[in-house]
Formats: structure tokens, sequence, C-alpha cells
């Protein structure tokens, strides 16, 4: 049954992730709150994640479970496919490759009911692409608003923790257009506020040939997001595309 008290829904899209997958069911296992459920969603992937996933929890009355898409649809189906899955009343969302620090979900879930909020993130650190720590902190505001979000991306999608009590299901869906996750983070701060944990409790790995790589593409992306999906006028589109694209930038330097 959906919304499980005190159970968190960690949902992961996997494509080609054998080279880490592994590694991120261990550390999933690694987190001081045991209170989880591990919804590993296969989009067809050609690699061997799949046979790696099998072989991981073979044998075990485990509380990681494999789904497999029959056809690839992207991030977002697959994260939605997890998400219909899900009997938590938490969710939280994690990138195949990403790292997460022991203790994430304990500190977060504390926040979060801290907070009495529905949306929570916390700061993270870039990574290489073995995960390695570069000393490049993302910073997280206490408080964020929607319109503060529009010129500004600072939710990454490995650190947010939803409570579904108080967003509901249907919210928290991912549309399927580019930049899924912060067309949904926008979605949901009409309605809630976030609220930043301004500590490093993920790594985010960057691989150098990755689509958040490429800063074209990356402006193409956001601003089809403010006029197609937020239905922004030119001039505020322009606005926050400024500002979006001037932090993008310090935040990286």
């Amino acid at each position: 049954m959906k919304g499980q008290e005190e159970l968190i829904s960690i949902v992961v899209p996997v494509y080609n992730a054998g080279a880490y997958i592994e590694e991120t069911m261990a550390m999933v296992r690694a987190q001081t709150y045991q209170n989880w459920e591990l919804i590993l969603v296969d989009d067809c992937s050609g690699d061997d994640s799949v046979p790696r996933i099998e072989k991981a929890i073979a044998g075990e009355n485990t509380n990681i479970r494999l789904i497999r898409k029959k056809s690839n649809e992207g991030a977002a189906r697959a994260r939605n496919t997890g998400l219909s899955e899900a009997r938590g009343r938490y969710i939280a969302f994690l990138d195949a490759d990403d790292v997460w620090m022991p203790d994430k979900l304990e500190k977060e879930l504390a926040f979060l009911k801290e907070k009495k909020a529905a949306f929570v993130f916390t700061a993270y650190e870039f990574g290489d692409e073995k995960a390695g720590r570069t000393g490049k902190v993302v910073h997280v505001p206490e408080i964020l608003e929607y319109q503060q979000a529009l010129s500004r991306t600072v939710i990454f999608t490995s650190t947010v923790l939803l409570d579904t009590k108080l967003t509901g299901w249907e919210l928290i869906q991912m549309p399927e257009v580019k930049s899924e996750d912060t067309a949904t983070w926008w979605k949901i701060l009409r309605r809630f506020n976030a609220y930043g944990l301004d500590e490093v409790l993920t790594i985010y790995r960057r691989p150098a040939k990755s689509l958040s790589s490429n800063k074209v593409e990356a402006v193409r992306r956001i601003w089809n997001l403010y006029r197609k999906e937020e239905k922004l006028s030119l001039w505020k589109s322009c606005y926050n595309l400024f500002f979006w694209a001037l932090r993008a930038t310090l935040r990286r330097l």
C-alpha cells in the first residue's frame, strides 16, 4: 500500500549503468537510515546492468526491486514507472552514477520533518568521472520559491526528498520533456516552497561527455521550459535565462 509511514522509496532509472550499479546498491544498503526500498527501473539497457543487479539480489529477501521496461522510453517515464511501484510515504530520486553520503537519508528526513516540508533538497559537490571530490560545492538557500527557482538551477535530482502525504502522487509525476526534473521541481514549487539543507550529502559525478556538460543543449532545454512549459513572456524568459546562465557559469568555476 502506498504511503507507508517512515518508508523512503528510492527511485533509480537504469540505462547502461553497469559500471556503477553495484556501487549504487551497496551505497544505499550502507545508509544509516534503513527503512527504505530501492526501485531500479531498467530502461532497456544494452550493457550488463540487469545481470549485475540480478546477481546482487539473487537469493535474498531484499528490499531492492528490479523493474524491466519493455521499451526504451527515457528517464522521465522510467522514474514515473518507479513512482507507480513505490510503497513509501517519502520519495527520493537517485541517478545511478551519483554518490550519497552514508547519512544522506537520515539527515534529510530529519530536516524535512523539522521544517514540516513537502519538498527538501541539499547542497552537493561536483565529482570527477570516478566520483572523486573536486571541492566545487553548490550551496543551497534555506527556502526556495517558484520565482527564484526560474533563474537558478540549484535543485539537483539526487538530493531531493518529497513527502507524498503533502504533495500527493500526481504532482510529482515527471513530464515527458527535456530537463524533466527541472520542470517537475517548478511544478511542485507553484504550490509548495522547497527547503534547502546546506550540507553536502551527494556527489554529482560528471563524466566528460555527459548531456549536462553540453552548454548549448542545456540553454536550449531551459529556454524551451520557459516558453513552452511555464508560458513565460519573451522578456521574462530572457531575464531568467540571463541569470540562470550567469549562476550556472559561476557554479562551475
